[in-house]
């Protein structure tokens, strides 16, 4: 069977997990795992585009969605749209080439993503009640 890429897992797993409330039914613990996932995607989109192109916008795209899904005020969504650009401007320049470094530090951001992802996930299913229907996936377009 052939394994899937770590950013492919990350793809599929880390936003579907954000995508299981609305931003202001979270607590301040989740809201705080969104903020560093948004950081995480914003790494993930500079150092996708190293290897890929600037006009790729594969991560910047699942951030949009994860703005729309989590539906959050303004001051929240303002806060998440920050992290996401720190995290891009964090990353962005460090690697000059596509090579195995990059994609290794590509590698070691979709970890801790998918960390984020699962830490999400872990306090959705504490907290949902039984019978609720599937969350609206952030992963999907």
């Amino acid at each position: 069977m052939k394994r899937l890429p770590l950013n492919a897992l990350l793809a599929l797993t880390v936003l579907s997990a954000a995508g299981t409330a609305l931003a202001q039914d979270r607590g301040p613990v989740e809201r705080q795992t969104l903020l560093d996932l948004a950081f995480t995607l914003g790494e993930s989109h500079a150092l996708r585009q190293v290897c890929e192109g600037g006009g790729d916008q594969y991560w910047r795209s699942r951030m949009v969605r994860l703005t729309d899904v989590e539906k959050a005020d303004q001051a929240f969504d303002a806060q998440l749209r920050d992290k996401f650009n720190t995290g891009f401007a964090a990353r962005q320049g460090q690697f000059v080439e596509c090579d195995d470094a990059s994609r290794q530090a590509e590698q070691q951001v979709a970890r801790k993503g998918q960390a984020l992802s699962a830490k999400l996930s872990r306090s959705m299913r504490t907290r949902a009640p039984d019978g609720q229907a599937a969350p609206e996936s952030v992963a999907d377009n």
